[in-house]
């Protein structure tokens, strides 16, 4: 059963954008991203920048944020 809930307050593109610029990244946004990754119906420049999120997280640039 899928959900009826859509964190997508703003695209993608401009969501890792906000998170790049402030190093930080809150539950907020993790769940937006969640979502946008179950709906499945993110384009390829949308998966490389989850995947840049991702990398900055794993290597220390950006903090996680409660």
């Amino acid at each position: 059963m899928k959900s009826q809930y859509c964190w997508h307050s703003i695209p993608i593109e401009a969501l890792c954008g906000q998170i790049m610029v402030s190093g930080k990244i809150t539950i907020s946004d993790r769940y937006q991203i969640r979502s946008a990754l179950l709906n499945d119906t993110l384009s390829e420049p949308e998966q490389i920048l989850i995947n840049r999120l991702l990398y900055g997280i794993r290597h220390g640039l950006l903090r996680i944020i409660d």
